[in-house]
């Protein structure tokens, strides 16, 4: 089976990244590993990931390799200084679930937002009452190197597809 719109596909890989700035590019270094033991699990045409990730995926089957690279305005774009915010610290107590030691800087905290989505935010800097968070994509800025293999192609079930995830064991339990 190929992978086309509404199939759930699970993948192996290594995801490297590297940088432009100042028109030098650093080496790509690795910042994820999914092997056989724990592959990547996602609906294609709803994944959430960058366009382009799904395109050069697109009609590949299981047991196929890939390798290409996401230029970083393919990927997750520049950097957003909107996405940059100062917060009250005690929006972040124990009562909520927090420790102290999470609020350090480089800390990435697992947060919801109004809708009930999970998302994360990077502590930037302490600023004593408040505390600096930026809530741009962790890969933001990022070109994205991926080498892997198709371990799985699988039509997606009508409640996968209506619910835009993955269920079961690769995925989300209702």
């Amino acid at each position: 089976m190929k992978i086309t719109q509404n199939t759930i596909v699970g993948l192996t890989y290594e995801l490297k990244v590297s940088k432009e700035e100042e028109e030098v590019e650093s080496a790509p270094f690795s910042v994820e590993v999914r092997d056989e033991e724990d592959p990547f699990y996602f609906l294609f045409g709803n994944s959430g990931l960058p366009e382009k990730f799904e395109e050069l995926l697109a009609g590949k089957k299981q047991g196929e390799s890939f390798e290409f690279t996401l230029t970083a305005e393919e990927a997750y774009g520049k950097a957003d200084d909107d996405m940059i915010m100062a917060l009250p610290k005690d929006q972040f107590s124990q009562e909520r679930g927090f420790e102290a030691s999470m609020l350090e800087e480089g800390n990435f905290l697992p947060l919801v937002d109004e809708n009930g989505y999970q998302m994360q935010a990077k502590v930037l800097k302490d600023l004593g009452e408040e505390v600096l968070l930026d809530f741009n994509h962790p890969l933001v800025g990022f070109d994205l190197h991926f080498e892997g293999e198709i371990h799985e192609v699988r039509e997606a079930t009508a409640e996968e597809i209506a619910h835009g995830h993955v269920h079961g064991e690769h995925g989300h339990q209702h």
